[in-house]
Formats: structure tokens, sequence, C-alpha cells
């Protein structure tokens, strides 16, 4: 029975342990993955945008998915092993920290949504549209980040302030919290989500047509059902991962703390799967991961053929001057 017991305390306490240092594993493991996704769709298969415009919304979204796991997803890890949270260290902070996670949040959702849109725009349309060229992409970019700057910007002047020599994170004239937590609900996933699923709908439909058109290439059929199986993966995982937590901080704010940080736990998992979903079901991602990995090796092979070939010379160079001092004597 005492043995039992023990063993039931050493896992309760490995479980606590993983709770604690989750999101530091989040934050470590998705800053590498998603770099590596960036690097990856910088590289010669992808480097030309203006083809595929697609690619500069996957790059904003990986280096999102990294600021992401740096916002609430740190602020957890902080609290639960030093104590300090940074939405109540200062008002400064509190300020900076609220307003970056909600924007970041909201861009990241609609970048997905706008993949989803120029997939179905590029399937739909036999000529390329004004949202198909490479600068009107940026130039989308720069206003959707504008568009949740002025959404969200309310929260400088009005949100958290100090009280009795503590921090409040609510705002002096109107009640903040669950109610941006519930416009939250609506721009971060059910709008969005509604979006995907259309948009989605419509690229499914094409990619039928596109089967049945025999004018149509092989390989271009390929590209297109290869990208649009991991738009369809990627929408459903948004939509189990991610929406739970945001209704559940929306309505249940102040009930079930510790399944509040699961369901975070599961949001801020969403975010660290962009690798390893292209991996899977996008084959000119997967081609470059590897391509990437051999020309490592392969510098790597030179540099220590070029080490070792040095050392040779030197060794030989050396043991003819030994030779030479002998005969010398």
């Amino acid at each position: 029975m005492k043995n039992h017991f023990n063993g039931t305390n050493s896992s309760l306490k490995i479980f606590s342990l993983f709770i604690i240092y989750y999101p530091l594993i989040l934050i470590i493991l998705g800053t590498i993955l998603n770099l590596l996704t960036f690097i990856i769709l910088c590289r010669t298969t992808f480097k030309n945008a203006r083809k595929r415009p697609t690619i500069h919304y996957m790059r904003t979204i990986a280096i999102f998915d990294i600021l992401i796991l740096y916002g609430w997803n740190l602020d957890q890890y902080l609290e639960r092993t030093i104590g300090i949270k940074m939405t109540n260290y200062s008002v400064i902070s509190c300020k900076i920290f609220t307003f970056l996670n909600y924007f970041i949040y909201h861009v990241s959702a609609w970048l997905r949504v706008f993949i989803c849109f120029d997939r179905y725009l590029s399937l739909s349309r036999l000529h390329r549209t004004w949202f198909s060229i490479s600068k009107n992409v940026l130039i989308l970019i720069s206003f959707l980040m504008l568009i949740f700057i002025l959404i969200n910007l309310h929260i400088f002047p009005f949100v958290c302030y100090y009280e009795n020599d503590q921090v409040n994170i609510e705002s002096r004239y109107y009640t903040i919290y669950p109610m941006w937590d519930r416009v939250n609900l609506i721009i971060y996933n059910c709008l969005p989500f509604s979006f995907m699923i259309i948009f989605n709908s419509g690229i499914i439909y094409h990619l039928i047509l596109l089967r049945r058109i025999s004018t149509v290439r092989k390989t271009s059929r390929i590209q297109h059902r290869s990208i649009s199986i991991t738009l369809l993966l990627t929408t459903c995982l948004f939509f189990l991962m991610t929406t739970p937590v945001s209704i559940a901080y929306a309505y249940f704010s102040h009930r079930y703390e510790h399944i509040l940080y699961a369901l975070d736990s599961i949001l801020y998992t969403y975010h660290i799967l962009g690798f390893p979903v292209y991996f899977l079901t996008f084959r000119e991602f997967r081609r470059e991961f590897f391509k990437l990995i051999t020309l490592y090796n392969c510098r790597k092979c030179k540099n220590l053929s070029t080490i070792h070939h040095d050392t040779t010379i030197k060794n030989v160079v050396n043991h003819l001057f030994i030779i030479s001092d002998t005969s010398l004597k």
C-alpha cells in the first residue's frame, strides 16, 4: 500500500512539473520549429513569391506563431516559477502586454483566412486577380495589421491603472473583462473559422472540377491538392484547439482555473504545429527540408575533410622536419 502511495505521489510530482514547465517547452520547441519553417519558406523553391504570393502569408504566420508563444504563455510560466506576471508587474508592461496579446492573436487568425481566400481565388479564377499579386499581398498584410492595431488601440489609454499601489488590469471607464474576451472570441475564432469554412468549401469544389478537366497538367493538380490538404487540416486544428479556450475565457474566466490552463496549453500547442503539418501534407516543403538537411551535412563533411586534409599535410611536414633534423645531426 505504501509503495502504491509513493508511486502515486511521484507521478503527481512529475505531472505537476510538466504543467509548470510545459509553457517553456512550447517556447523553445515553437521558436525552433517556426524559425525552421520560415527559413524553408525563404529557400529556392519558395523564393519567387511573385508566382505564389501565398508564401508571404505563410512566412508572416511563422513569425506571428513565435510571437504568440511569448505572450500569455510566457506569463503563465513566469507566474508558476517566480510568481511574476507581466500584466501585473507595472502599468506600462500591463498595457503593452495586453495590447500585443490580442493584436498578435487577431492578425494570426486572419492571415490564415487570407491564405484560404488566396487559394480559392487561384483555383476559381482563370487569370490572376489584384489579390494574387505579390506587392498587393504585402499591402494586404500591412493593412490587416493596421486594422487590428486600431481595434485594440483603446487598451493603451483606458486599460490598466494603479489602485492601492497595485496594478489593476481592468479599466476605470468600462468593464473590459469578460467583454473584450467575448469580442476576442468573435474576432479570433468565430469569424475567421466561418470564412475558412466558406473558402475551403469553394477550394474543394474547384479541386473536384480540376480533376475532371483533362487539359490541366497532373503536376499542377498535385500542387493545388497538396497545399489545399494543408489548409483543410490547419482549419480543422484551428477550430478544435483554439475555440474551447476562447469560449472558456469569454464565459467562465473566474472559474475552473486548472481547466483554463489546460485549454491554454492546447491553444499554444496549435501554434507550434505549422512545421509538422507542412512537413506531412506539403510535398514541396518536405523536399526543401530534406535538401536543407542534405546541404548542411555536405558542408559539415566538406569542412571535416578539409580539416583532416590540412592536419595530414601538417603532420607530413612536421615529420619531414624531424627527419631533416635527424640527418643533419
